[in-house]
């Protein structure tokens, strides 16, 4: 393949230097460009004379408009039918440079249409029958128009292949061969890239003739903006590893990526768990859900975004502050296109993986192959996060506390701090404080699932009024407000279980008379949920929701580390900061011994005694048994 080699030096100060229509040069000023970047100043030339061309150029470069320009410019007619195809690899992208010849095209008439899955053809087909000039699609609906011969493309005159390395590294080779094989000739064909694998190389070759080759930073695909840091951590500790590193980082937005679908699902759920706010974009969602979580994270409905490397193509957001990997992607150009949604516009981004041991060789080809060399953080130990978590309510205190102080009270705060007792006595003070804050503090979502729980009861609702600026709490309090929440309603007779029949004879006193309790087998294969009759009592441990505790996981370390049968173990409770695990009574004590040094994620246990094992705090019982849900 013989190519002529452009590598620009100067950019043009203004558009001027491009010396575009009238019409062009008012819908370049109506959309904000000030000054052509370098793809676009090097590109508009071979582009216009109707050349050739591979074009590589980082992501985030304003790739787009360097092809659209100069077919709009110099290429379309208005007066003829489709002569320009643009194809991509995914339904967002196709949206994204179909917009970009709208809005580049609108005075001078130019009229693009959208091709891709998941939406009508009908209506597709009207649209390119309509008057369209420009087709931009997904190569599997591209292909299905051109095999119905609802696409005519006797007038084409130029097919641009958008992110042409992801394309072929997502399958779909066979379709733009496919595709290309239908194509008139002699036509203008371009290739664009942020990489330059041996696959493009093959298709130039086999579809091209005599392209000029456009290479920008071929050396250095990463922008400069970026800053890249990679955090190792076990395979087994990764969403915590994940947590720690968003609270660590506090990105004010953020895309995670994952390397399946399932994976986006998971992390999503988890992280939503924990707090963060969070939704998931995958190939498997319909196209009007993807466009509402796109929409939703443009608006900054939600904080961050969870995606494939599928659906994040197209994300065309400036203003991503971190791009976060938590599955290491396999492949060098796959790290450069995921990175590339940040960094974007003149703003600096950050870049942040979690890799593993089977990570290693990964890192070390992004390093060979593109110079790229992140900088390895360490996550913060149990002591430094405790740390962390005290200044951030140490710095909310101080917040809280910006009046003066009256001289009677100032002067019981100066006794108290020489007290022999102050620790006990701030202590006491601090957790009264923070639990009444996190009281008013319960969200308003939270408030009326409640009162439309009470009302079905036909029970008045008494509403704490919500903080308006609530503080940072210790657990503590935070488990103090979620014991004390309202359980949900009692199940109807209709579903609840039939009660033993009693046998002919059986008598037993109220107090021996056992309460029922739904045991919690966990995950286990073949394992049912059963029903026994005990005496039971609960352990209380210090882990939640919010560290990715499960009531299976909790069982099985319980059946673990105590040695007790999983019909020993009840229906567990999980909060977001604790968990109540029933057991039998009589191996209560032995079950907070056996968890005393136990951890789960890194994070003590702490078992103690939960109210049922409390002799003072077990209820008085009742002539039936009672039916713990």
């Amino acid at each position: 393949m013989n190519t002529a080699q452009t590598n620009p030096t100067t950019t043009p100060l203004s558009f001027d230097g491009l010396q575009l229509s009238t019409a062009v040069r008012r819908a370049v000023q109506e959309a904000g460009y000030t000054r052509p970047t370098d793809v676009q100043a090097s590109a508009f030339v071979p582009i216009a004379a109707g050349r050739d061309a591979i074009v590589q150029s980082k992501t985030g470069s304003g790739k787009t408009a360097a092809f659209a320009l100069p077919l709009i410019d110099r290429v379309v007619d208005t007066a003829r039918g489709v002569q320009v195809m643009v194809l991509c690899p995914t339904r967002e992208l196709a949206l994204q440079v179909t917009g970009e010849f709208a809005r580049l095209g609108k005075h001078k008439g130019v009229v693009p249409c959208a091709l891709y899955g998941g939406t009508s053809l009908e209506k597709q087909v009207d649209e390119i029958r309509g008057g369209a000039h420009v087709v931009v699609g997904t190569p599997g609906r591209v292909l299905d128009h051109l095999k119905r011969g609802t696409l005519d493309p006797a007038e084409l005159r130029t097919v641009c292949l958008d992110e042409a390395d992801e394309m072929l590294s997502m399958g779909f080779a066979e379709e733009l061969n496919a595709i290309l094989e239908r194509l008139p000739r002699p036509r203008q064909t371009l290739l664009f890239s942020a990489t330059m694998p041996e696959a493009i190389r093959r298709l130039a070759n086999r579809h091209q003739k005599d392209p000029e080759s456009v290479l920008l930073s071929a050396d250095q695909i990463s922008p400069d903006s970026i800053d890249h840091f990679i955090y190792f951590v076990g395979v087994q500790d990764r969403i915590t590893a994940l947590s720690r590193v968003l609270e660590l980082e506090a990105p004010d937005r953020a895309i995670v990526f994952c390397n399946t679908r399932d994976e986006t699902t998971a992390v999503a759920t988890a992280l939503q768990r924990r707090g963060f706010s969070v939704d998931y974009l995958s190939g498997e969602l319909e196209q009007s859900a993807r466009e509402r979580v796109l929409a939703s994270f443009r608006e900054r409905k939600i904080q961050h975004l969870v995606a494939t490397d599928v659906a994040a193509r197209g994300i065309d957001i400036n203003d991503v502050s971190h791009v976060v990997n938590f599955g290491f992607p396999g492949e060098a150009e796959t790290y450069v296109h995921r990175t590339g949604r940040t960094g974007r516009a003149g703003r600096r981004g950050v870049a942040v993986s979690l890799f593993g041991p089977a990570d290693v060789g990964s890192v070390y080809m992004l390093r060979l192959t593109y110079g790229i060399r992140p900088i390895e953080r360490a996550l913060p130990s149990a002591a430094e996060e405790r740390t962390r978590r005290e200044l951030e309510r140490l710095a909310s205190l101080r917040a809280e506390a910006n009046g003066t102080l009256d001289e009677e009270t100032a002067s019981l705060a100066r006794r108290l701090l020489a007290h022999d007792d102050a620790d006990k006595l701030v202590g006491f003070l601090l957790r009264s404080y923070l639990t009444k804050r996190v009281s008013e503090a319960l969200s308003t979502d939270v408030v009326a699932e409640v009162a439309a729980i009470a009302a079905q009861k036909s029970e008045p609702v008494i509403v704490a009024p919500r903080a308006a600026a609530p503080i940072a709490a210790p657990v503590e309090a935070i488990d103090a407000v979620e014991a004390a929440a309202p359980a949900a309603p009692a199940a109807s007779e209709d579903e609840r279980p039939a009660r033993r029949p009693r046998s002919r004879g059986e008598s037993r006193s109220a107090a021996e008379k056992p309460r029922r309790i739904d045991v919690h087998g966990g995950s286990d294969p073949g394992l049912e949920p059963e029903t026994i009759e005990s005496e039971m009592g609960e352990v209380r441990v210090a882990v939640g929701r919010r560290d990715g505790a499960r009531g299976g996981d909790l069982a099985r370390l319980v059946r673990d580390k105590a040695g007790i049968a999983p019909r020993d173990v009840g229906s567990i409770k999980v909060y977001d900061r604790f968990a109540i695990i029933p057991v039998r009574a009589e191996s209560v004590d032995a079950v907070i011994e056996a968890l005393k040094d136990a951890t789960f994620d890194e994070q003590p246990l702490s078992p103690e005694r939960g109210k049922l094992s409390e002799p003072s705090l077990v209820p008085p019982a009742s002539s039936e048994p009672d039916e713990l849900e």
